[in-house]
Formats: C-alpha cells, sequence, structure tokens
C-alpha cells in the first residue's frame, strides 16, 4: 500500500499526538511523522520529503512564517503543499500564508474526519494521489 507521509510542525505535543492518531486512524494509508519546533520541522521536512506539511504558525523562536519561507526556499522542500493549521483566524495571518505559498488555512480547533478532507483535496490537486 502507498503511504501518504505527512509531517505536522506543532509545538503542542499532546495535541500533535492526537492529530496523529486519528489522521491515521482514519486513513492507514497515511504515515504521519511529528515536530516539536520550527527549526527540527525544517530538518525533518529535508530528511522525510513528506507529500504534505501541516503547520502551526504560532511557536516559539520560529515560527510558521518563517519555517514556511525556509521551505520555499529551499530546493528539496520547495515544492511539498503545506497546509496551515492555526489558532490565528485574523484575515492579516491568512494574507501573509497566501503570500508564502500555503495550500489551505485552516483553524483550530477542527475535527479530524474535516481535516483529512483538506488534506486529501490538497494531495489530490497538487499530487495526483
Amino acid at each position: 500500500m502507498f503511504k501518504k507521509k505527512i509531517l505536522l510542525i506543532d509545538d503542542e505535543v499532546d495535541f500533535g499526538r492526537i492529530v496523529k492518531m486519528n489522521l491515521e486512524l482514519l486513513d492507514d494509508s497515511y504515515d504521519v511523522s511529528l515536530a516539536r519546533n520550527g527549526k527540527e520541522g525544517v530538518k525533518k521536512a529535508i530528511s522525510l520529503r513528506p507529500h504534505l506539511i501541516i503547520l502551526d504558525i504560532l511557536m516559539p523562536h520560529m515560527n510558521g512564517f518563517e519555517v514556511i519561507k525556509r521551505l520555499k526556499e529551499n530546493d528539496k522542500t520547495s515544492i511539498i503543499p503545506v497546509v496551515m493549521l492555526t489558532a490565528k483566524a485574523d484575515e492579516e495571518s491568512k494574507i501573509m500564508a497566501a503570500q508564502l505559498f500555503n495550500e489551505d488555512y485552516v483553524t483550530k480547533p477542527i475535527e479530524a474526519p474535516e481535516l483529512k478532507e483538506k488534506i486529501d483535496a490538497v494531495l489530490k490537486r497538487t499530487q495526483n494521489i
């Protein structure tokens, strides 16, 4: 079976574990890896080359905007689609994310089936999966 590699970058460890568990239960073709901060997320994105990255904005040291900027500047990660998953619901954040070439913008909280639909739509649109 073809595994869809997803990298979730979020500093809320328990939230990350819950999202990972729910997505993998909903779709056994998902293989979700976790990164607890932006620096770790960039490193894992380069080494794992996931099919999709789910990225929080509000993180210490390197926020999600800086992470997506670094990912899009790197030849190894520039084509990986990014879905922002954040508590920031303001228009300014949505516009900034769009300018940095995110594929979708989702606000917390979100139910796992809805997040799965968003992920599947982005994967279908960007990679013919």
